[in-house]
């Protein structure tokens, strides 16, 4: 297969998961710049990201991504992004009280 039919398949394949379901291609997306801009983020802030902002950001991609994988019927993905909410929320809940 050629390189440019590959990317032709790609390109056809993230068209198809928005027609098929526009709302939560919209949302994977939010979240998956909410994800790379947090991690951006930290990596410009280290050693003292400023979690306070950053933790409930990261929760909320979380929600985000979970909500997809529920629409998509991923039990593995809803058991990941269940747990990173989890301990996100810990960790949040840690700083806050400390």
């Amino acid at each position: 297969m050629l390189m440019n039919d590959k990317i032709t398949n790609i390109v056809n394949w993230i068209k198809d998961d928005y027609k098929t379901y526009p709302l939560r291609f919209i949302i994977e997306v939010t979240a998956w710049v909410l994800s790379i801009g947090c991690s951006i983020a930290m990596a410009l802030t280290v050693p003292n990201p400023p979690l306070i902002i950053l933790y409930p950001i990261f929760i909320s991609q979380c929600v985000l991504y979970g909500w997809c994988a529920y629409t998509r019927k991923s039990f593995g993905m809803i058991a990941n992004y269940g747990l990173l909410v989890t301990i996100d929320c810990v960790g949040l809940f840690r700083m806050l009280v400390n």
